[in-house]
This record gives structure tokens, sequence and C-alpha cells, in this order.
């Protein structure tokens, strides 16, 4: 069950309403950097956890967050679209406000749609469609992604920042900040909790490694041209991160066959030269197909 308190978690103001900004801070609420986006990563991933309850809790908690954090941003983009429009764009389009708003570089959707209020949608205007929401029911497979997701979100906000001078929506967004680097820290600190790096990798760590091909586990394949330095680095020697193989250097090398694939499904329709294998004068061995008729 969830309850609604009524007054925002941060303080939103606007001080001069730019209606471009507004169309910016729509990447913040339904890009894949955005709070849509780890607001439902995190519920979903609380709504199916399995294991200690304070892991589950922990998640509900912080995805509820999120919903305030996407109530923020919507109340900031209504804020930057009141009024906003510049001397020049009044004078060429005075007759109508809406259209000068567009002009100013809104989303004409966020008027046309939703009545000068933010969407579900990123900055070009695409509806939020929960492809990048990740939830394995593996926790520390999705305490990685969550720490991804919070790490790119932080990224989006601090360029956010530098693309405004309005003191209220630095404000707010210096306290979206500030979020994004508690989230960071919290789901980094519960793979620390269960063991750090080499108390959960690989993931899962449930798989019997025997049943891994183990000579290849920690190789880097090095895909280089003849005569070129392959790249080295941490990923190249020493010991791995789960203390489990040591990390190894070897050129890429093929260790299967030639694909070959059954001749086309007669039903499926392909064309005749397709069919008999025939197709460009050549047959699958490469001769011409007279030398093989004749």
């Amino acid at each position: 069950m969830f309850y609604y308190d009524g007054k925002l978690q941060y303080p939103v103001r606007v001080e001069t309403p730019d209606p471009r900004f507004a169309r910016m801070l729509q990447q913040a609420i339904g890009g894949v950097e955005g709070e849509i986006r780890v607001c439902l990563q995190y519920l979903f991933q609380s709504f199916g956890a399995r294991g200690p309850a304070k892991y589950k809790d922990m998640l509900l908690a912080t995805g509820t967050e999120e919903i305030a954090h996407i109530e923020m941003l919507a109340t900031a983009v209504a804020l930057n679209l009141e009024g906003a429009g510049s001397a020049a764009q009044e004078a060429a389009a005075k007759a109508n406000p809406m259209v000068e708003a567009v002009m100013g570089g809104m989303d004409p959707r966020q008027f046309l749609s939703a009545g000068m209020a933010a969407l579900a949608s990123d900055a070009n205007g695409v509806p939020f469609d929960g492809s990048h929401i990740y939830a394995s029911g593996n926790l520390a497979a999705d305490m990685y992604a969550n720490a991804t997701a919070e790490a790119t979100g932080r990224v989006l906000a601090c360029r956010l920042f530098e693309l405004t001078d309005d003191p209220g929506m630095k404000d707010m967004l210096r306290f979206l900040i500030a979020r994004d680097t508690m989230h960071q820290q919290q789901w980094l600190a519960v793979i620390e909790e269960l063991g750090g790096h080499q108390g959960v990798l690989p993931i899962p760590n449930s798989f019997p490694l025997e049943e891994e091909v183990r000579d290849v586990s920690y190789v880097y394949f090095a895909p280089g041209i003849e005569g070129t330095t392959p790249p080295q680095g941490r990923f190249t020697e020493g010991p791995s991160l789960d203390g489990l193989g040591q990390f190894e250097l070897r050129p890429a090398q093929p260790f299967g066959q030639k694909p070959v694939l059954a001749p086309p499904l007669p039903m499926a329709y392909a064309e005749t030269q397709q069919m008999l294998g025939t197709a460009g004068g050549l047959t699958d061995d490469g001769l011409p197909t007279s030398e093989t008729q004749g």
C-alpha cells in the first residue's frame, strides 16, 4: 500500500520560466536515464524479491522515493511552461501564445496532449516503454544494474545543472544529484554486504563452476590484426576479481566449425535457386552449375 503526503519531497521553484529547459527535463522523467525508469526498476525488483526481507524493504522504499522525484520534475516542467517566451516571439506569434511557446523550444505535445504539463516521455517526445527496466531476481545482478542506473542518472542531472541559470532549478538539481550519490552508494553497499566482488562474482555464483569451460573463464581474446599490439590492462593479467582465477591474454581464434544450414523449406517459398543450391551460378561447393550438371 502506498500513502501520499501532498507535499513535494523538496521545494521546486522557477524564477524565469524556460520552455526549452522544460523539454530537457523530460529526459530526467521519461528518458532511459530518468526517474520513471529507476522508480519502476526498484519497485519491480522489490515486488519479486526473495530472500532477506531488508533488501525487499530497501528497494520498495527507494522506488517510492523515486515517485517523489518524478513529481518534483513534473512540477518543474509545468512551472517552466507557464508564461514562457521572448519578446521577439511574442511579436511574431502574439495571436497565439501556444505557438510562441512551441517556437520557444517546448515539445508541442506538452501543450497538445498535456495542456502545458509534463509527459511520460523523453526529451524527444518518445514515450517511456519500460524496455530498460531490469529486475532479474538475482540480487547481485540487480544491485549492479541499479548502481549503473544511478550513475547515468547522476550524469544527466549534472548536465542539466549546467544548462540552466535559474536558481530554483539549480537548487532542485543539487538535491537530486545528492540523492543519486546516496543511491549509488547504497546499492554498492549491498554488494559489499553480500561479500564484495569476490563474494558475488561470477553472477550467478550458484551455478556449478565445473560446468563452465574453465579454460576460457578469465581469458581476454584480442582479435587484433597481425603486427598490432593488443590492449593490455587489469583485465589481461593478474588475479581475477572473484579470486578464482588469473586473467590471461590470448590471440582470438575460432574453436568451432564453419556454419552450414539446411536448404530452405519449400513451404517458406525461397527462390528455386536457393532451394537447389545454385544461386549465383555456383553450387555449395563453389563449382559452376554447368560442371555439376554436365
